[in-house]
């Protein structure tokens, strides 16, 4: 029992159709219609409700924008459902409604359960709950990549478990190998500036400057520069303070203040404020006497020293040298330089583990390597073994598909190294060097030999458009069997197929019907006539506008339209006894299954 279904679609200002409603149902829904109808309208809006490109084209001429709606019956712990509820998505009474609107200038909205999401959402619950296949899938069928990515679907967690350790370590080895060989590659421009920040270094070491040395040697200098100038000073500060030793008759500071002092100090019994200047005085006086020695002492002390002068100078024009070479940055003077030496030894000491970084690197990509060989290997056998499986089951579709001497062969094999290739892009396999790639060392090729005795070959060469379409359902029939989805949607798969061909097609949609929804845009009668549920693209011209409809037939509504598919003509008698013979043989053949 089908548990998710697209239970309806609503069209609105896309391409032909103006307005019309699509309902849908579990089972085999055929949708046929005349050339230009709108068919392939039904297939782009369902494109559109699982994240497709919008483009303004599909927007109806005079009409401000393109709707398409969805109703889609999910039970609540479907991932599909639960993804949407996650994006804050609410389901309505089972069903979640989806919508996407395309404006005329090309912008799109999406909305999923009530609520505004990305278009990306619409994409990921497409790829749980839908496949579709058409045209451009069977060409897709034919490139390489695509082939092996439908091997490695259809081969499940047998590939898809190594393969997940596969890339997890090729994505590692890859960025370990680009780093080594940035490394390497720039090892020239490392050692130069390795040898430059030792020059550096050296170079500061060997001056072993001090935190703040230059603003001391500067004051230094001052003093030692103007020895005459401060010692002439201090005698003659000394002298007004403390008097010249050699004129007695001389008056200081010093015996005037404490002159002063003794005065009032003989009277401050008699007033509170004059005892105050009193003790003012004598506070000066000390003071006084205080500062007279100390000048004396600063004098003797004085004496020009050229030698140390031109020391200090000397120092301060090497201390000036590494602030001008060394001093860029957010500091000043010195302090910048000793900031450069700090940072610059710890890049040196980055610079000088290259050797043992490129030892790490090497042991690691070379430690991968290994890894990768062994995944590799792992990944090649598990193909190989699907590749036969996979081969054999669609074979044996084919031959439903009115294709009994067709057989199918998937080959798996490596490309071998040439003279020329990078050691890095390759691995060893089998005991020979092949490239190999972020999906593994294996390129998978569908090769169809569709009579005995002709020779397997790619089915882009082996197989005609019949064919291709039916080696396609093939496919699409044993992914089902290994992975289905809820729904699946086929636009016109069945072009180039006709006759007895045509019925096994047909056949064999109402076979996937069993266990999935299956939703068929055909030209075919027979297709058509295998289905539970038929839906006609009709169009009207009322000669200014082309509006197209959705309708279902069934009874003498679906003989005519079959009719009509047959020979062109709805009342045709012979298209008519066709129709109804091929609705007796297909009815038949469901009863016989139980449908």
């Amino acid at each position: 029992m089908v548990v998710s279904v697209l239970e309806e679609m609503r069209i609105k200002s896309l391409g032909v159709i103006d307005d019309a409603v699509v309902e849908l149902s579990s089972g085999f829904t055929a949708v046929t219609g005349e050339t230009g109808a709108g068919k392939t309208m039904v297939v782009t809006s369902l494109g559109l409700l699982l994240g497709g490109r919008a483009d303004a084209g599909y927007v109806r001429v005079g009409a401000p924008s393109a709707v398409v709606e969805g109703r889609l019956a999910l039970p609540p712990d479907a991932p599909a459902a639960r993804r949407a509820q996650e994006a804050g998505a609410e389901l309505d009474e089972g069903a979640l409604l989806i919508s996407r609107t395309v404006s005329a200038e090309g912008r799109s909205r999406a909305h999923v359960g009530g609520r505004s999401v990305p278009n990306g959402l619409l994409a990921e619950l497409g790829e749980e709950l839908v496949a579709v296949h058409g045209q451009t899938d069977q060409q897709g069928l034919l490139r390489p990549a695509r082939q092996r990515e439908a091997l490695d679907r259809y081969a499940g967690e047998a590939v898809s478990g190594p393969l997940a350790g596969y890339q997890e370590t090729y994505h590692r080895l890859r960025a370990v190998a680009g780093e080594l060989a940035e490394i390497t590659t720039r090892a020239r421009e490392r050692a130069q500036e390795a040898d430059l920040l030792r020059f550096g270094l050296d170079e500061i070491a060997a001056a072993e400057p001090r935190a703040g040395e230059d603003v001391e040697l500067a004051a230094e200098a001052e003093r030692l520069g103007h020895v005459e100038a401060l010692a002439s000073a201090a005698a003659q500060a000394h002298g007004a303070l403390a008097g010249d030793p050699a004129d007695p008759e001389s008056v200081d500071a010093v015996t005037l203040v404490g002159g002063a002092h003794r005065a009032l100090e003989s009277v401050r019994q008699h007033d509170k404020a004059l005892a105050e200047l009193a003790d003012r005085l004598g506070e000066v006086g000390i003071l006084l006497a205080d500062a007279a020695g100390e000048l004396a002492g600063y004098a003797d002390g004085l004496e020009a020293d050229p030698r140390r002068l031109a020391a200090v100078e000397e120092r301060r024009a090497l201390l000036a040298g590494l602030v001008r070479k060394y001093g860029e940055g957010p500091d000043e003077g010195l302090a910048a330089v000793l900031e450069w030496a700090e940072r610059g030894a710890a890049r040196l000491a980055e610079l000088d583990g290259d050797d043992d970084r490129i030892g790490e690197l090497t042991a690691e990509r070379d430690r991968l390597r290994e890894e990768l060989t062994d995944l590799a290997l792992t990944l090649s056998e598990a193909r190989s073994q699907a590749a036969k499986r996979f081969a054999d089951a669609v074979t044996e579709e084919l031959a439903q598909l009115a294709m009994p001497h067709a057989r199918v062969q998937v080959a798996v094999r490596q490309t071998e190294a040439g003279p020329s290739d990078a050691a890095d892009d390759l691995i060893e396999l089998h005991g020979r060097p092949v490239h190999f790639g972020p999906h593994g060392a294996d390129e998978v090729e569908l090769l169809l030999a569709p009579h005995p005795g002709a020779p397997p070959r790619p089915i882009a060469k082996g197989a005609s458009g019949g064919e291709l379409s039916r080696v396609m359902l093939a496919v699409e029939v044993v992914f089902a069997d290994a992975a289905p989805v809820p729904t699946y949607l086929f636009d016109e798969v069945d072009a180039g197929v006709g006759g007895k061909a045509a019925v096994e097609v047909g056949r064999r949609l109402a076979r996937l019907a069993d266990a999935a929804q299956v939703v068929v845009v055909t030209h075919l009668p027979q297709v058509a006539a295998f289905a539970d549920r038929h839906l006609v693209v009709e169009k009207t011209h009322d000669g200014t506008v082309t509006s197209s409809g959705v309708r279902l037939v069934h009874g003498e509504g679906r003989v005519r339209e079959l009719s009509r598919m047959l020979a062109g003509q709805e009342d045709s008698e012979l298209a008519r006894a066709h129709a109804e013979e091929l609705l007796a043989t297909a009815a038949a053949q469901l009863r016989e299954r139980g449908r």
